[in-house]
């Protein structure tokens, strides 16, 4: 069949990437970093890159047979994946409840960019901090506090100890730690 006849979809398979959703009917909540962070990458996306990519994509159309010009059809692909990033980050900046560590005040429990140091039952000890699900980074030590570790974390003391289950089965754990940032730059 000819590629005429064929219709170009805006969601192909391969150009759908999950984004991290919040529960229904619950604030986006976000650290000043993280409001910080989707800021610039959306100035970044609207201002720099999607401009750079359409221009692109208009060099390409000016060249003529549009079925096999692949700056066409990348830049045609590269302008959804664009379009669709700028479509999510307007809503979750649209209305997000920022949170700054740096003024909690109940400091000696563990809420909302808290930062926790706990001891698994084998005695190893991990540090994490309690971010907003657009910020979250594990592998960084930054969980989003909608996740089973940071529910179970929430409204504890150090010298707690928390029994919980998360995907990997129950577990235990005892909170070592509990602190806040003393300024912006280190949430």
């Amino acid at each position: 069949m000819s590629k005429a006849f064929t219709k170009e979809t805006d969601a192909d398979e391969e150009d759908l990437v999950a984004e991290p959703q919040l529960p229904a009917g619950v604030k986006n909540y976000l650290t000043p970093r993280g409001y910080a962070l989707l800021k610039v990458e959306f100035d970044q996306l609207l201002k720099v890159d999607r401009p750079q990519v359409v221009e692109i994509v208009s060099w390409a159309a000016s060249n003529g047979d549009r079925s096999e010009n692949g700056d066409y059809i990348y830049g045609k692909k590269r302008l959804r994946e664009i379009d669709r990033r700028l479509r999510y980050l307007t809503k979750r900046l649209d209305n997000p409840e920022v949170v700054d560590p740096v003024t909690q005040q109940a400091i000696e429990q563990v809420f909302f960019g808290a930062t926790v140091t706990v001891a698994e039952e084998n005695g190893s000890e991990h540090t994490y901090q309690i971010v907003g699900v657009d910020e979250a980074d594990p592998a960084h030590g930054r969980i989003n506090w909608v996740s089973p570790l940071a529910r179970a974390l929430i409204k504890t003391r150090a010298g707690d100890h928390v029994r919980f289950q998360s995907p990997a089965g129950m577990r235990e754990i005892d909170v070592i730690e509990v602190r806040y940032p003393l300024s912006d730059s280190a949430a």
